[in-house]
C-alpha cells in the first residue's frame, strides 16, 4: 500500500490556539516560561497584537488579567501545573469579582514523569482548582486541545468565571532522565 503524503504538514495545536486567540481579541498573554506552551508563547511573541508578560511568579498573572479585564481586554494565563499552588490565594479574585480567567496548564508530574518532584501538584492539580470554585476541562491528545481550548475561552468569557484547560503530558510528552543525566559530568 502507498503512503499518502501531503504538501503541508497538519497544523500544530499551538498554531490553532493562536489563531483562535486572535480571532477572539485576545490581547494580553500572561507566562512562566515552560517548554510545554514555547511554541504558543513564540507565536503570541511575534504577534504584534498580543503582548506577552513574563511573570515572576504564577499568581501575578492573575492579578495582571484581572487588571486587563478592568482595562476593556482579553488576556490568558499559560502556565505549567506545578505553578498551580502558587495561585491558590489569588484564585479567589475572579470568583469574588466575577470576571473571567481563561488558563492553559500544561501538565506535569503524569504521563512518563521522571521527576518525583512534580507528581504531588501534578496529581493534586485539578481536585485543587476544583476546590476553589475553577472549571476544569482536560485534553489528553493533540488533536483535542484546539477543541477543547476553544470550548474553554468561551466558557471563561460568556460566563465570566475561572476556567482551566489542562493539557495532559501525552501531548507535550515526557522528558526522559536518563537522557537529561547523559549530559551531566562529575
Amino acid at each position: 500500500m502507498k503512503a499518502v503524503t501531503t504538501n503541508s504538514p497538519s497544523p500544530h495545536w499551538a498554531d490553532e490556539v493562536h489563531a483562535m486567540f486572535k480571532a477572539a481579541n485576545i490581547r494580553q498573554i500572561a507566562i512562566v516560561p515552560d517548554a510545554g506552551h514555547a511554541r504558543l508563547i513564540k507565536l503570541c511573541e511575534k504577534d504584534k497584537t498580543m503582548k506577552v508578560v513574563r511573570l515572576t511568579t504564577e499568581e501575578e498573572g492573575v492579578a495582571l488579567l484581572a487588571g486587563a479585564w478592568l482595562g476593556g481586554e482579553k488576556g490568558v494565563l499559560l502556565m505549567q501545573s506545578s505553578g498551580v499552588g502558587n495561585c491558590i490565594n489569588m484564585l479567589t479574585l475572579p470568583i469574588a469579582c466575577q470576571f473571567p480567567l481563561l488558563m492553559l496548564i500544561t501538565m506535569r508530574g503524569d504521563y512518563g514523569e521522571f521527576n518525583p518532584a512534580q507528581i504531588p501538584m501534578g496529581n493534586a492539580t485539578q481536585a485543587v482548582l476544583e476546590a476553589m470554585g475553577v472549571i476544569v476541562k482536560r485534553a489528553d491528545k493533540a488533536e483535542d486541545v484546539t477543541e477543547m481550548a476553544s470550548s474553554t475561552l468561551r466558557l471563561a468569557f460568556n460566563t465570566y468565571r475561572p476556567v482551566a484547560l489542562l493539557i495532559g503530558q501525552r501531548v507535550s510528552g515526557a522528558k526522559d532522565f536518563r537522557k537529561l543525566t547523559k549530559s551531566v559530568t562529575l
